[in-house]
C-alpha cells in the first residue's frame, strides 16, 4: 500500500525525453517510495533521448525502459510540487501547488559528453530537494 503521507513531485519539460526523465529517475533512485514521482512533457517525444539514457547509466541509474508521457491536468492536481524545466506557458498552474522552475540546458540533439554536466546539475538539485522533502530517505 502506498504511503499517503509521501510528498509527490511532477517534473515537466517539453519533450519528457531528457531533463524531466533524469530528474524523475534521480528522485526515485535517491528517495525510493518516500516520494511519489511523475514526469511529463507538454509535447512528448516518441522516445527518451539515447544520450540521456547513456549518461544516466554511467551514473548507475537505468532509464532505458522509460517512455515520454503527455502532461495532464490530473498529473498536476495529484502533485504537491511541480518542477518545470522549460515547458513555457503550457504547464497548468493550479492553486495550492508549489512550483519551481529549473533553468537547465535542453539535452536534445546533444551527445553524451554535453549531457553529463546537465545530468550532474540535476542530480545536485535533486539531492537538495530530497534533503528538503524527504530527508530520512537520503542514503
Amino acid at each position: 500500500m502506498p504511503d499517503t503521507t509521501a510528498s509527490s513531485v511532477l517534473f515537466v519539460c517539453v519533450h519528457n525525453a531528457g531533463r524531466s526523465q533524469m530528474a524523475a529517475a534521480f528522485l526515485t533512485h535517491l528517495a525510493g517510495d518516500r516520494v511519489q514521482v511523475r514526469s511529463a512533457g507538454s509535447a512528448p517525444a516518441d522516445t527518451v533521448n539515447p544520450a540521456v539514457v547513456e549518461a544516466m547509466a554511467e551514473a548507475g541509474v537505468d532509464i532505458a525502459t522509460e517512455v515520454p508521457k503527455v502532461l495532464t491536468t490530473d498529473a498536476v492536481q495529484a502533485s504537491d510540487v511541480v518542477i518545470t524545466m522549460g515547458c513555457g506557458d503550457t504547464c497548468p498552474v493550479l492553486p495550492g501547488k508549489r512550483y519551481l522552475d529549473w533553468d537547465l540546458p535542453d539535452p536534445a540533439g546533444r551527445g553524451v559528453a554535453a549531457v553529463r554536466p546537465i545530468r550532474d546539475e540535476i542530480e545536485k538539485r535533486i539531492r537538495g530537494l530530497v534533503d528538503e522533502i524527504a530527508p530520512a530517505a537520503r542514503p
